[in-house]
């Protein structure tokens, strides 16, 4: 994504993750920090899925979480980076984002992965050890219910008549062998705000994995990728710190005792293992135009996670992409849907 590259997009993760048990509060929360996307012009909104909670929430049903979302918006399109496929029925998961796509409008988007959590894939009495594999099978499924062919049995297509999916189905890797995988089954591609188990910063290992994909790339249509990064801008770097640096580091420890960081890492590594781009507009900015995938991707998905800012610090600084950061590096904000009639 060079500057004024057409087709540049620009996208807000959430987690729907709170400070608190009030999980009706944080989802409530999140369902504002879309609204507010896509007052703002944000062109896509996504929500990750977590069965096993996270610290103040975690959303375990996105696609319910979206139809909400949905009803509340205009104009944003409306995704999941990602949603667990090996955990999921798929035709019942085309079913639902069917229906989602028809009351949205067709502003759907499917970002699909296999997950990390071998707790969760034993609640769903799935094996782990063949995470890839389920995750190819399901989605040869998923792809031909949401093509409205028949599945499983004669006759049987699902409803409603979902919209094209040609070109809305993502997948999100953790390698360059993964990254090949997607391409060659015709889905776009979700990079992760961090590579986790390296030391080399995330844009050198991701590089990488962005250059495979489009090398493998056979498809008449034009590849995307999805480049999700940690950004927070605010008034200056110590007001930006105050608001994500504990929630970093509490992150990054907790991590380190899985294995994906080393241990007894201090805020600035923990920031620094996240990527995050934190500080002035201004020096998120300068940031960005160093980082090195940046150049490849189609589209940028900012996120907050793992930090959990208050509500209004979060809009604060959803206005600050939209208003600094993201024009910056060259994009404009979609033109406002006339109203019907018009």
């Amino acid at each position: 994504m060079t500057t004024g590259t057409p087709g540049f997009r620009l996208g807000f993760l959430t987690h729907v993750q709170g400070r608190d048990d009030d999980v009706a509060r944080t989802y409530r929360n999140a369902q504002e920090l879309l609204v507010a996307a896509d007052e703002l012009g944000f062109d896509t909104g996504w929500v990750a899925q977590h069965h096993e909670p996270l610290g103040g929430g975690g959303l375990s049903a996105p696609w319910p979480f979206l139809a909400h979302a949905a009803a509340r918006t205009t104009r944003i399109r409306l995704g999941t980076a990602v949603t667990v496929l090996p955990l999921e029925d798929p035709v019942r998961l085309a079913e639902d984002i069917a229906t989602v796509d028809t009351l949205s409008g067709g502003r759907v988007e499917i970002g699909v992965g296999s997950g990390s959590s071998s707790l969760e894939y034993a609640v769903f009495g799935q094996d782990a050890a063949r995470k890839r594999e389920l995750t190819s099978e399901h989605l040869a499924v998923l792809r031909r219910a949401l093509a409205h062919e028949e599945v499983r049995t004669p006759g049987f297509r699902i409803q409603p008549r979902p919209g094209d999916f040609t070109d809305r189905v993502w997948q999100g890797v953790f390698s360059a062998e993964g990254a090949v995988h997607a391409a060659t089954a015709g889905s776009h591609l979700l990079l992760n705000r961090a590579a986790y188990g390296h030391d080399a910063p995330t844009d050198e290992v991701q590089r990488p994995w962005a250059e495979a994909f489009l090398a493998a790339w056979d498809q008449p249509r034009r590849p995307r990728i999805g480049l999700s990064r940690f950004v927070f801008p605010a008034k200056d770097r110590r007001t930006a710190l105050r608001h994500i640096a504990d929630d970093v580091h509490r992150a990054a420890l907790r991590m380190a005792g899985g294995g994906a960081f080393p241990q007894g890492l201090d805020t600035e590594e923990a920031l620094r293992r996240f990527h995050a781009f934190h500080g002035s507009p201004e020096e998120i900015v300068t940031a960005l135009r160093q980082e090195k995938t940046l150049p490849l991707a189609t589209d940028l998905i900012t996120q907050f996670n793992p930090a959990v800012p208050d509500l209004d610090a979060a809009i604060r600084a959803l206005e600050l992409i939209a208003t600094e950061v993201a024009p910056a590096l060259g994009w404009k904000p979609a033109a406002p849907t006339p109203p019907a009639g018009a």
